[in-house]
């Protein structure tokens, strides 16, 4: 039996405390379902991957030499097909110990990190709403190193290796999450 996002939801509650991780999950699989549609790759699993791939982040006290290995190690025993379990593993290199090698795993990298660049950005704004962010202002923030520091530029980049221009790839993800702006509180 799959996954369902209902028994995903659940896990995210059983495993996460804190309300923006779970706000961070839910943008990374709004925006994992846009870059499905965009690449062709599957509408069910790519969300899904989104919505799980920080399942640990809270226990591991988001260490990167152990982060995403006991995700997997829970989603294993909830069934999640083997691809999934690669591409959140290798959300973080560091504990995965190998580099991103297929569209699914680079999108969800990309697609995940994307999502603290545009909440930092929208934060930002005097109303701190989604809808005031423009694609020029997250390409901006993109330069400015200091901004959201602890988001990694390079992982965002790899829109590029999956065909993906930057500004475009800023305006697929700012319109995945402006769809669920009232789930994210923004």
């Amino acid at each position: 039996m799959a996954l369902t996002r209902e028994r995903a939801l659940e896990l995210l509650e059983q495993h996460l405390q804190n309300p923006n991780m779970i706000k961070h999950c839910l943008a990374s699989e709004a925006v994992l379902g846009a870059l499905a549609d965009r690449l062709g790759g599957d509408r069910d699993q790519w969300p899904l991957a989104g919505l799980l791939h920080d399942l640990d982040v809270e226990k591991t006290d988001a260490d990167l030499s152990i982060h995403g290995t006991e995700t997997v190690r829970i989603l294993e025993e909830e069934g999640l097909d083997e691809e999934s379990l690669e591409a959140i593993l290798l959300h973080n290199e560091k504990a995965a110990g190998r580099p991103r090698s297929t569209p699914f795993q680079h999108a969800l990298a990309a697609g995940e990190t994307i999502t603290g660049l545009i909440t930092a950005t929208a934060l930002v704004y005097p109303d701190r709403k989604l809808a005031s962010v423009k694609v020029k202002s997250i390409t901006k923030r993109m330069k400015e190193k200091a901004f959201a520091a602890s988001v990694d530029r390079d992982i965002i980049r790899e829109c590029e290796i999956l065909g993906i221009p930057l500004p475009e790839f800023a305006e697929l993800a700012l319109r995945s999450m402006q769809e669920i702006s009232d789930q994210l509180g923004l």
